[in-house]
């Protein structure tokens, strides 16, 4: 017993100290390689061709590589109990059932999906763990939020000089008159903005930044905002004003944040001036024209197809293959999604993909809300609140719309799912100081901090 007592009292004692910069490099470069693995799932066309998509997956396998070394690098093996990962596993578990017990209908493809999920995961699980301290988390926003600025200012200058093409080299394998950004359809790139925008539009009404920094912060807001309304996606448009109606009505309802909504407000201004400064006031009108079309009819093929397989679904990715016996009108367009992620979820994955789903969203939300409470003065509250609205502007858009199997918008989804339910350690900071260094609870705290916030102490 008194061995490991002094075990435990050196490692305590070894932490407390400086230990050279490796750690928080290597912290910081996981944060950086996370957002490089997004930025560059979303500039390779949303990582939907082939090349880019097995980029995408060996760039998630090569994080989780460097997330695995430092954990060996550091001495500590650490995962923390993060809501989102019960529900997460338990998926995976579904999913391979369905390929163990040959319930898929297309086995090949289901497979082929696993992989993209266990990509999924990997991010998830990154994010989640390496991006809790204030650094980490202030590093994200930043990078995310310069990228989503210069993203948007490419998407508007291709908007206003459009020659048919993406980067204005690359035709896309299918003709489409819905190009925005890197996207084949605009809906998508609304989706990512969506998604997007809440970073700078939080961090413009809190007290993170102040004088030119947060007007810097407002106009980035603005123009991201603003070509979300330019590509005339009317599901990304309504996602979008759920989002400005959700921030004010929390940060105005619980402390009457009268400048939170007051820079709400001017945010939506400021998007209309600039619509009409460009010549595009008139996108407002698509959302006059909200009639389901194609849509609903998909969404009730999908009723059918699920009363023949209710329980594990048809197989994941496999609602291309199945629909077309379906399918309840004619067309000559090959319809490869169900423009509804909730009902094609169900479809391939049964009621107990679609409990799964619903658990994690419950989880994401429950343990999601008391950290964003704290977005105006501290940086963990205000990426909560800022990953918090995007995934509910996605979620909204995600019932008239397929945002989520789109690998570069999925990646992100669950990234911020991850960002906005993990606990920060910065709650567990202050007790730290005020305990004796032999103390073995000291050691157990010790061990469960990040070693970049101790190496700097």
């Amino acid at each position: 017993m008194s061995s490991h007592l002094i075990v435990e009292t050196t490692d305590s004692v070894e932490l407390g100290r400086p230990r050279g910069r490796e750690p928080v490099i290597l912290q910081r470069a996981l944060v950086l390689g996370l957002c490089a693995i997004l930025i560059f799932a979303v500039l390779a066309f949303g990582a939907v061709e082939e090349w880019s998509t097995f980029a995408f997956e060996a760039g998630a396998a090569a994080l989780f590589l460097l997330w695995a070394a430092n954990q060996l690098f550091s001495e500590q093996v650490r995962l923390s109990t993060n809501p989102l990962y019960l529900p997460t596993f338990l998926f995976f578990g579904l999913i391979l059932a369905q390929i163990a017990l040959r319930r898929s209908a297309y086995g090949y493809v289901t497979k082929y999906e696993t992989l993209q999920y266990v990509s999924y995961g990997i991010v998830l699980i990154v994010a989640a763990e390496c991006v809790k301290e204030e650094h980490s988390r202030r590093l994200f926003a930043q990078v995310m939020g310069v990228f989503g600025v210069l993203y948007a200012f490419f998407a508007l200058l291709q908007e206003l000089h459009p020659n048919g093409k993406i980067f204005w080299v690359h035709s896309p394998h299918f003709t489409s008159a819905m190009i925005y950004g890197s996207y084949v359809n605009h809906n998508h790139y609304a989706g990512l903005m969506e998604m997007l925008v809440p970073i700078p539009l939080v961090l413009c009404t809190g007290h993170m930044f102040k004088g030119g920094k947060r007007a810097l912060a407002g106009f980035c807001a603005v123009l991201m905002a603003t070509t979300i309304f330019l590509s005339g996606s009317r599901g990304g448009m309504l996602a979008f004003i759920l989002e400005i109606v959700l921030f004010a009505s929390l940060a105005f309802g619980k402390k009457r944040n009268l400048r939170a909504a007051l820079g709400s407000m001017a945010v939506c201004i400021s998007i209309l001036a600039l619509l009409i400064f460009v010549g595009k006031g008139q996108v407002l009108g698509r959302l006059g024209d909200l009639g389901p079309g194609i849509r609903w009819d998909v969404t009730k093929d999908c009723s059918r197809m699920f009363s023949h397989r209710p329980v594990l679904g048809w197989g994941l990715g496999t609602f291309p293959t199945i629909y077309p016996r379906y399918r309840s009108f004619y067309t000559n367009l090959f319809i490869n999604e169900a423009h509804n992620d909730y009902a094609q979820l169900l479809v391939e994955t049964g009621l107990l993909g679609f409990g799964l789903m619903l658990w994690f969203l419950a989880r994401l939300y429950w343990y999601g809300f008391p950290t964003s409470r704290r977005w105006e003065s501290q940086w963990d509250g205000a990426m909560s609140l800022a990953a918090l609205l995007g995934c509910t502007g996605i979620l909204l858009h995600s019932f008239v719309d397929f945002n989520l199997e789109i690998p570069a918008n999925a990646a992100l989804f669950y990234v911020l799912c991850g960002l906005a339910a993990s606990r920060p350690s910065t709650e567990s900071s202050k007790p730290r100081r005020s305990r004796a260094i032999g103390n073995g609870e000291m050691g157990e705290r010790l061990t469960s901090s990040d070693n970049g916030d101790l190496s700097a102490r």
